[in-house]
């Protein structure tokens, strides 16, 4: 039993943060399109309105019991007046609340999953080991938070806490948590398997945060109202725009803005557009050619343009 506890509080430790800091980073490197929750809101939100602020509000607070309770010494309290009773009682009513609430919401979240056909079709292979493992993970939690209602309860500050701190000292205390009641085991058993199946799962989201968007440029949006075209003396063109999935729009008549060439006589301009639909945005550069004139130059290649007045096609 010795070395099967030096193998579980000793070494399974720094063999799962060796996975979730090196799944990570490789995942990031080759999948960094993948760092997502797969979101399922447009197959149905109002279950997911309820269960989503339940489960996560709820597990934010269960974290931070969590750092509270495993990684704030038993003499940094007493240093701070805080005493036993008091700090048991609030993590008695604090982390049961949060827990009911965090394993409230992912109830309601796996009712919705498994009830919903399309959200139950996007279930990945990944999904249906993680959701049960996580299931698992908040029950042995709540377990072992209430078992410490008890009139002699296990002090967790003085065993698991001790164990926790001693694997940052590269020293673990493997004692500490053999010893520990069964429950807590469990907990912390089904917890490094979590962390160890975390980059390979849509759990790995937790790691994003958008630090991109404090720095991105202000996005312009268009006014609702339509506005009255601008036609350019070289006039104004109407394209058949087809895109690369081979849609084809007809696009409204829009205003030529950089023209190359002189009036009258045709030229290229690049012009923005938005389809019809509303499906597709982007800019496209335009040769068109009005008149009888001779034929008037393409802006990039520098070879004549048709010398036509039927509309001209382009591929965005």
């Amino acid at each position: 039993m010795k070395h099967l506890h030096i193998a579980l509080w000793g070494v399974l430790p720094y063999l799962t943060l060796v996975l979730l800091a090196g799944g990570t980073t490789w995942r990031y490197h080759y999948d960094r399109f993948g760092f997502t929750t797969r979101s399922s809101q447009l197959y149905e939100s109002r279950l997911l309105r309820i269960g989503g602020p339940l489960f996560h509000y709820g597990l934010l607070f269960v974290v931070a019991g969590h750092v509270a309770g495993l990684l704030v010494p038993e003499w940094l309290t007493d240093r701070l007046h805080v005493s036993e009773h008091l700090y048991h009682e609030n993590a008695l009513l604090v982390g049961g609340a949060a827990g009911v609430a965090t394993a409230t919401g992912l109830a309601v979240l796996l009712y919705r999953r498994l009830r919903v056909p399309a959200v139950r079709a996007a279930t990945s292979r990944s999904d249906r080991v993680v959701h049960p493992l996580l299931t698992a993970v908040l029950l042995a939690g709540l377990a072992a938070t209430a078992s410490g209602m008890a009139a002699h309860a296990y002090d967790y500050r003085r065993g698991v806490s001790i164990w926790f701190r001693s694997l940052f000292a590269l020293d673990p205390d493997v004692s500490a948590m053999a010893h520990a009641p069964l429950v807590y085991q469990v907990h912390a058993l089904l917890a490094v398997t979590l962390f160890t199946l975390w980059p390979f799962s849509r759990l790995v989201h937790a790691f994003t945060a958008p630090v991109g968007y404090l720095v991105r440029p202000y996005v312009v949006y268009r006014s609702r109202t339509p506005a009255a075209p601008y036609r350019h003396p070289a006039g104004t063109a109407r394209a058949v725009i087809t895109a690369t999935r081979g849609r084809t729009w007809k696009s409204p008549r829009c205003a030529i803005f950089s023209p190359v060439g002189r009036p009258g006589r045709g030229g290229s301009a690049f012009f923005g557009f938005r389809a019809a639909s509303g499906r597709a945005t982007g800019y496209l550069r335009f040769v068109w050619q009005q008149g009888a004139g001779h034929p008037s130059p393409d802006a990039r290649t520098g070879q004549a343009a048709p010398a036509t007045g039927r509309r001209q096609r382009a591929v965005v």
